[in-house]
């Protein structure tokens, strides 16, 4: 633009009079001291706890340690390209994770990002929550009374589960304690069809901490082929990665799951396992120097997992009424159920369910003890039907063990010591089940009625799986009316007890013929 010389004055005079000066206040500090995924950073005074920190060259941190005259954090990336001397800027945010229903069928890291090798997933701002997350209050919350179907008969009878509840799943490596969440995951699928986007469909998000990478693709991998992936959530932090991103893991799952909750959707999370995300925070918390207690965890350890499992949470109607079920794993040592860890979760806990290894090789799959597993909801998260005929089961199981030790002596047994024996025998060979074969309730509750009501008591014990298996077949096959009458109407009539007591006798002869 061209200006005649008596122009410029005015020109000049207008954009003065125009100009707004904004400062821009930004809290900067140095690197002190950086090494094993930690930094010590100098000059953060008004830095937040969980606050993310930039460190430049795409290294974030999280601010854990608020100290007098330096910050503590612990780094989400490679610590090799962060060095003593590097600027450090606070970004005035708490860390946060992706959320919503796009996430869906995808294999995540601890910070929302795919892993899965699918691509990005697409998100807005907007779908952004902190991993932190106050827990619901007294007021906004209501009684657990509606229940999780698990789909395993030694669960759904005699350790129900209701949504909201937080049920501890329980014992040493390899006794089938993932086995019983995908089990559940997969049991899913009949309250909504598989589709996330069917408000009814409970939604299921797996928190893989510290596992092998391997085993990750399994557990994906048995999603997949059962159809339960696309309304599940994976988030994977596995052990090669930092200790950081392991102790996160668990709250970006929670994250996810009480964005769906304060939607009114139903979410079921599980943390495999708290135990390994105890031991990721124990090493985060001594190389920041925090001060150690029993068995080297620091002070806090307690408040890790409470203020996690305290976000699972039935909502009161007036907030939705949407539910997060949280079924934490921990790992004993030899059956260990007093040490440290475990003694903390079973006390924040709404009930627990143990894996004993003696009976995993006894050949009982799920191997759950029914004398040291409890639900503290107890039959308010089950359906009237099945808590008529499985109230009295762990009873005469608890008996059945008593009595066991005596037909070892092969001496003369009265005849009701003889019959509780035959009946723990079969209602024990009842409650096995193969692994990925949930199975909806009210077949749970047809075979159950017909071991505790005597009709499988003339059925040889070897013969009593092949007895299940036909029998359900035939109960679909010829009378579904007497199994969707307890599936919708959820109650125990003597006309249906009447019906039940006919198709096993019907049944029973054709069978031993």
């Amino acid at each position: 633009m061209d200006l005649k010389p008596s122009e410029v004055a005015t020109v000049l005079k207008a954009e003065i009079d125009g100009f707004q000066g904004k400062m821009q206040k930004s809290n900067v500090g140095t690197v002190l001291m950086v090494g094993d995924g930690t930094a010590r950073v100098h000059g953060l005074d008004d830095c937040m706890m969980n606050e993310m920190l930039d460190f430049g060259n795409g290294i974030f941190g999280v601010a854990l340690n608020l100290e007098e005259d330096n910050v503590g954090a612990v780094l989400l990336g490679a610590d090799s390209q962060v060095k003593e001397g590097d600027t450090v800027r606070t970004t005035g945010r708490i860390i946060s994770v992706p959320t919503g229903l796009q996430m869906c069928g995808r294999v995540v890291d601890s910070l929302g990002r795919a892993v899965d090798g699918k691509g990005d997933i697409k998100v807005e701002d907007s779908d952004y929550r902190s991993i932190e997350g106050v827990s619901p209050s007294v007021p906004e919350r209501q009684p657990v009374t509606e229940p999780l179907q698990t789909g395993i008969k030694a669960i759904d009878a005699m350790i129900p589960i209701g949504r909201g509840q937080r049920e501890l799943i329980i014992g040493d490596r390899q006794t089938g304690k993932t086995a019983l969440i995908l089990d559940t995951f997969i049991n899913q699928k009949q309250t909504g069809g598989g589709d996330p986007n069917n408000p009814d469909q409970v939604i299921c998000i797996y928190v893989a901490v510290g596992q092998k990478q391997s085993t990750v693709k399994g557990v994906v991998q048995k999603l997949e082929e059962n159809g339960a992936m696309p309304y599940t959530i994976v988030v994977s932090a596995p052990a090669s990665s930092e200790a950081s991103m392991q102790f996160l893991s668990c709250y970006a799952g929670a994250s996810m799951g009480e964005r769906l909750r304060d939607e009114g959707r139903h979410v079921v999370i599980a943390y495999d396992d708290l135990y390994k995300q105890a031991l990721a925070y124990r090493q985060v918390m001594l190389l920041l120097r925090r001060p150690p207690g029993r068995e080297a965890f620091p002070g806090d350890v307690f408040n890790l997992h409470s203020r996690l499992l305290e976000r699972a949470a039935k909502l009161s109607d007036a907030k939705g009424g949407g539910s997060m079920t949280a079924l934490p794993v921990v790992e004993t040592q030899e059956g260990d159920v007093s040490a440290y860890i475990p003694t903390n979760v079973i006390s924040i806990t709404d009930g627990q369910i143990f894996v004993e290894s003696s009976l995993f090789n006894a050949g009982q799959r799920p191997a759950v003890n029914a004398g040291i597993s409890v639900s503290r909801v107890g039959g308010a998260a089950q359906i009237p039907a099945m808590k008529k005929n499985a109230g009295g089961l762990r009873i005469q199981l608890a008996q059945f063990r008593e009595l066991a030790a005596f037909a070892q002596f092969g001496s003369d047994l009265d005849k009701a010591t003889q019959d509780a024996i035959t009946r723990g025998q079969r209602m024990t060979e009842v409650l096995k089940q193969a692994e990925y074969e949930p199975l909806p309730v009210e077949e749970q509750i047809v075979i159950i009625y017909a071991g505790t009501s005597g009709g499988l008591d003339e059925v040889p014990v070897d013969q009593v799986a092949d007895f299940e298996k036909k029998y359900l077949a035939f109960c679909r096959a010829n009378h579904a009316d007497v199994l969707s009458t307890i599936r919708d109407d959820k109650k125990w009539t003597d006309e249906l007890k009447a019906k039940c007591d006919e198709m096993v006798t019907t049944f029973k002869g054709e069978f031993l013929a």
